[in-house]
C-alpha cells in the first residue's frame, strides 16, 4: 500500500467515524484546507477520501470544493426501510440454506462480540451490530446481493443513531437481542423459514424503522 493510500484511508476512516457519531452532523460544512490540518495531511488525499464519502451519499462536493455532510430525510429513511424490509429475509433464508462452516464461525464471533446498545453508544458498537448482520448476509453467497446491502447499510448507519433518540426500555433491549440469538441459531441449523420470519420481525422494529418515525412523524407500519 503506498502512502498516499494510507493518508487516504486514514482520512476516509476518520471523517467517515465523525458523520456517523454525528459529531459532524446533518448540513456541516467541511473546509478541506481546515481538514487537511486537522488530520494531517495534505488536500489531496483529503480529496479521494472526500470522494469516497460522496459515493456512500455521506458529504456533497461543491463547486468551490468543499464539502458538506448531507441532510436526512424521511423519504431515504423510507426508501432504506423498504429495501432491507425486502432483502434481509432474502438473505438471512439463503444464509440458512448455503453457509458453510467458515460462514457459521464468522456469525458466532460477530454474535460474542454484541452488546445492547445504549441511548449514546460508541461508534464501535455500532459496528459490531453492522458487523454481525453482515455476517449473515454474506453467508448467503449473493455476490450482488452482498453488494446491495453493504451500500444500504453504508447509507442507513446515520439513521441509526437517530432512532436511538426514541428511548427503548431493558424489555425492548432484551427482545432485540433474542432476535439476534434467534436469527444465529435458525441459520446455523439451516431453517430458512424461520431465518426469514425472524429477520422480517427483526427489520420491523429495527432503529432504522424508528428514525422514520421520528424523521416522518408518524408510526410506521408493520407489514
Amino acid at each position: 500500500m503506498t502512502t498516499f493510500s494510507r493518508k487516504s484511508d486514514f482520512a476516509y476512516e476518520a471523517l467517515r467515524n465523525r458523520i456517523l457519531s454525528h459529531e459532524y452532523g446533518p448540513g456541516t460544512v467541511l473546509n478541506q484546507a481546515m481538514l487537511a490540518r486537522d488530520l494531517g495531511i495534505s488536500t489531496t488525499p483529503l480529496r479521494e477520501a472526500l470522494r469516497r464519502l460522496k459515493s456512500e451519499g455521506l458529504v456533497e462536493l461543491d463547486a468551490h470544493r468543499d464539502a458538506r455532510v448531507t441532510d436526512l430525510s424521511a423519504e431515504e429513511a423510507r426508501d432504506l426501510l423498504e429495501m432491507r424490509r425486502a432483502l434481509d429475509p432474502l438473505a438471512a433464508s439463503l444464509a440458512a440454506e448455503r453457509r458453510a462452516t467458515a460462514d457459521i464461525a464468522a456469525m458466532r464471533a460477530a454474535f460474542a462480540e454484541l452488546q445492547p446498545l445504549s441511548d449514546r453508544p460508541e461508534v464501535v458498537d455500532l459496528v459490531a451490530h453492522r458487523r454481525f448482520h453482515r455476517a449473515v448476509y454474506v453467508a448467503s453467497h449473493n455476490e450482488l446481493l452482498i453488494g446491495t446491502l453493504d451500500g444500504l447499510w453504508d447509507k442507513a448507519d446515520r439513521y441509526r443513531l437517530v432512532g436511538l433518540e426514541e428511548k427503548r426500555d431493558q424489555a425492548r433491549r432484551d427482545e432485540t437481542a433474542a432476535e439476534h440469538q434467534a436469527i444465529l441459531d435458525a441459520v446455523v441449523a439451516g431453517d430458512a423459514a424461520t431465518a426469514a420470519e425472524v429477520m422480517r420481525t427483526h427489520i420491523r422494529s429495527s432503529l432504522g424503522a424508528k428514525a422514520l418515525s421520528r424523521l416522518s412523524g408518524r408510526p410506521v407500519q408493520a407489514r
